[in-house]
């Protein structure tokens, strides 16, 4: 996170600040800005890309997901009126399930 430069800023915090840039502590600990942003965009699609292969992982996260999103009932309400009248504009998919009736699969 970047830090904001206001021209009140007490004296020890400007002293704790630059305390904490000459020593490095940032890049000692593997964190912080490092001024590359397609570097830092790099390293975050790779470790996307590894996390990703973790199928297991990523059901759950899913899981998850999707427990949170159906406790909002108003929500979930709204995503079935989207898709019941996109589905409705496909007239041909319409006709079909007309044909079947009452069938189920």
């Amino acid at each position: 996170m970047a830090r904001r430069a206001t021209g009140t800023t007490s004296e020890p915090v400007r002293a704790r600040a630059s305390q904490n840039t000459e020593s490095g502590s940032e890049h000692r600990s593997g964190r912080g800005w490092h001024g590359n942003p397609e570097g830092h965009a790099e390293a975050g699609r790779k470790g996307g890309r590894k996390v990703s292969q973790n199928r297991d992982h990523m059901a759950e996260i899913g899981k998850r997901g999707g427990s949170k999103v159906a406790q909002d009932r108003q929500h979930m309400a709204e995503i079935g009126r989207r898709g019941g009248s996109k589905v409705a504009q496909d007239r041909q998919h319409m006709a079909e399930i007309g044909k079947r009736g009452g069938e189920s699969k």
